[in-house]
């Protein structure tokens, strides 16, 4: 490196530093080199290459309730009913723990809802995934990773958290979950259970047609265990997760149908159940660089939906569906002597999925899915220069039958038997350590999802509205580019295009008093991304530079704000369409005593266009508010937290997918003030292994879930 390049990269440096979020002891990695300790400091955000990663575990502001509201806060990231789930733009596919859930987007936000945020590690938002990563994961996947890292003989933590509101009535919440950790010389185990409780409360507004008041309450369990035996140097993993949630909705709705006024109360009932299985062997080789795993999964997951209205003797609604997957897989990787550095990587897949659903138990859809996939990636490194050069194949077979009742009979769906090649590179030039220039392309695919095949409705029948799948949705193919500057994980810009062909996209139309709700294929959508993040110490305003280059201070103890903004635009074929504004600013003020208080404001600008929808007030606008502070040697870690400090959260749309436009808008209780608990129990066994977080060992460089890029040689 150049002495004009040292000091702008020495300021970038100390953004890393200052940033960096507080590490109990307990969890702080440690090596000692010759007498000299070297401490890693856990980051509350990293960029990397191919994904951004947040920290949950020392991120009170994140932390304290559910998973969910913990992703909502996340800067770039936009959780709606009508966009779905977007980061910079792209839909995301949603994994746990390196697998995908295999659910259906109406169980995801319940499935997520249920899950306390203290009980989760990280995610990872992985922008540009690689060969290795299915082809159906369309433009990005989320990988949520659960648990801490076993460290010790028997471990325990318990996470927990109660918040209230107050919006017409008392309302409550309650997440419990614990963690246990055990290890011996040949084998260990781990459980991570818990279980939710939510009360809550929604206001709709269907184009002043039908005004639909909602009080809702769920109950979820979890469980996720996983069992470790050596067998010599190899190792077998066994792991069960299990989830079910139960839903009751009382709806007060009143409106005007056929030129008369209604007045109808209905209860909801709903269901969902999901299991999953897997069993991996891990070969061992004396170079530890090479990597040989074999994986069998089973998950299955079953939904049951019920309506009943009152002075009716019968069921509005009875649905039902069941979802089974299943797949083998292989993946080897080695170290090859090529350029400076290289390494090459292959495996295969095949997976079988069905779907089916019913309506008073007459089965109107039966959807099967064959893939089998092979890929190859290669990774090297010339001086500066990182390559990546990799291609997936996959070889799908897609049929069923759906019961059209129009026709009163079952037609075939739309087959999908293609063979396709799924290309991806990537060029990354390394200016210093942590600072690079990377160029991003890869080529994916996404399935529609069983919600928008299924014929069925699924959510509130009233006499003013009609939802239902289309099955015969065909899939999307997505070209993903980006390009991207990054220093010291924290400060980046990037530029990220995807251009969708059959993009399934949501439409609502009016026909007299009914508003239709549909699924269809556009022909093709561009979608623009431009994004910036940086941090801003406070350090920097009082303290010398020449203080600040020893790169000696606390980052417990330091205050700053983080910046991040972002510009989407969604460009359809027929319509013109706008871009819109996100952003977030979050301030983190260290109060005497050590008390930590962190302010949380997300921000998205009205009047752009989310597919063919407008906004008419931001989908994002509220404050969120932490307090924390950590007791008994950091081994408790207390949090009072308000979200949504001045109920300003609000859906308020309109449709342009039809003339004329259909205005819909919703209000969830979302101002709520709550507590949220962390407490780690001490072992004194100090002649235990270490061995890493079983529920998500998968990656060998790192406790995430998702397999990483090798880690390369980068000089100055």
């Amino acid at each position: 490196m150049t002495l004009k390049l040292f000091p702008a990269v020495a300021a970038l440096f100390f953004f890393q530093i200052s940033f960096s979020q507080e590490k109990s002891s307990s969890e702080t990695k440690e090596k000692n080199i010759e007498g000299v300790t070297i401490t890693k400091v856990k980051k509350a955000i990293e960029q990397k290459a191919d994904r951004t990663i947040f920290d949950f575990s020392e991120q009170p502001n994140l932390n304290s309730g559910s998973v969910m509201e913990g992703i909502k806060k996340l800067p770039g990231l936009i959780a709606s009913d009508v966009a779905g789930m977007l980061y910079q733009g792209k839909q995301l596919a949603v994994f746990m723990d390196g697998r995908p859930l295999n659910i259906s987007s109406n169980e995801l936000n319940s499935f997520l809802e249920g899950m306390p945020a203290n009980s989760i590690e990280k995610i990872e938002i992985i922008t540009q995934p690689g060969a290795e990563f299915p082809a159906t994961s369309g433009g990005a996947i989320m990988n949520i990773v659960t648990s801490k890292t076993a460290k010790n003989y028997l471990t325990a933590t318990y996470a927990g958290n109660y918040t209230f509101t107050n919006e017409e009535k008392w309302r409550n919440r309650t997440n419990n979950s614990i963690t246990l950790n055990a290890r011996n010389k040949y084998f260990g185990w781990q459980i991570n259970a818990g279980q939710n409780y939510r009360e809550s409360l929604m206001d709709s507004n269907q184009d002043q047609l039908a005004f639909i008041n909602s009080d809702r309450i769920n109950r979820g369990i979890f469980a996720k265990t996983a069992v470790t035996i050596d067998l010599g140097i190899d190792r077998l993993l066994l792991n069960y997760d299990f989830y079910k949630n139960d839903s009751d909705v009382y709806n007060l709705s009143s409106g005007r149908f056929g030129g008369n006024s209604y007045v109808q109360n209905s209860f909801l009932d709903s269901e969902n159940y999901r299991n999953e299985a897997v069993v991996t062997y891990q070969k061992k080789f004396s170079d530890k660089a090479k990597k040989l795993d074999f994986k069998a999964s089973y998950s299955q997951a079953d939904s049951q939906f019920n309506q009943q209205n009152e002075n009716v003797s019968l069921d509005v609604l009875d649905n039902s569906s069941v979802m089974k997957v299943s797949n083998f897989r292989v993946d080897y990787s080695q170290p090859l002597k090529i350029l400076d550095d290289g390494k090459v990587s292959f495996g295969g897949l095949y997976e079988k999925q069905n779907f089916n659903t019913a309506s008073f138990k007459f089965t109107n859809l039966d959807y099967q899915k064959l893939n089998a996939a092979v890929y190859l990636e290669f990774q090297a490194t010339l001086k500066k220069v990182d390559f990546i050069l990799g291609t997936r194949a996959e070889d799908y077979d897609i049929s069923g039958t759906a019961f059209n009742y129009s026709k009163n009979r079952y037609e075939d769906l739309i087959e999908f038997k293609k063979f396709k090649f799924f290309p991806n590179a990537s060029v990354q030039y390394n200016f210093a350590k942590q600072v690079y220039f990377a160029l991003n392309y890869n080529k994916k695919i996404s399935l529609p999802s069983v919600s928008v095949l299924n014929p069925n409705n699924t959510t509130f029948e009233g006499p003013n509205s009609q939802s239902a799948g289309n099955p015969n949705l065909e899939p999307t193919i997505f070209d993903n580019y980006e390009a991207k500057l990054s220093a010291v994980d924290y400060v980046f810009i990037g530029y990220n295009l995807s251009v969708a062909k059959n993009q399934v996209v949501q439409k609502i139309s009016r026909v007299g008093d009914v508003i239709i709700n549909s699924q269809d294929n556009v022909s093709q959508l561009k979608i623009h991304n431009f994004n910036v993040g940086f941090p801003i110490p406070f350090a920097i305003f009082n303290t010398p530079m020449k203080e600040l280059l020893k790169f000696n201070m606390n980052p417990d103890k330091l205050n700053f704000v983080y910046i991040y903004s972002a510009y989407q635009l969604h460009q359809l074929p027929d319509i013109s369409t706008k871009g819109f504004w996100v952003f977030n600013f979050m301030a983190q003020l260290i109060l005497p005593k050590d008390i930590k208080f962190v302010a949380n404001f997300n921000y998205l600008t009205s009047k752009g266009n989310y597919y063919y929808f407008v906004a008419d007030q931001p989908f994002s606008n509220s404050l969120n508010l932490t307090i924390s502070k950590k007791f008994m040697s950091d081994r408790l870690n207390v949090s009072l937290f308000a979200d949504d400090v001045f109920n300003t959260q609000e859906t308020a749309l309109h449709s342009v997918s039809s003339v004329p436009n259909v205005y819909l808008r919703s209000k969830n209780d979302s101002r709520k003030f709550g507590i949220s608990l962390n407490y780690k129990i001490p072992t004194k066994n100090k002649n235990a292994k270490i061995d890493p977080n079983l529920l998500n060992k998968e990656k060998k460089d790192d406790s995430s879930g998702v397999p990483a890029k090798p880690k390369k040689k980068r000089g100055f």
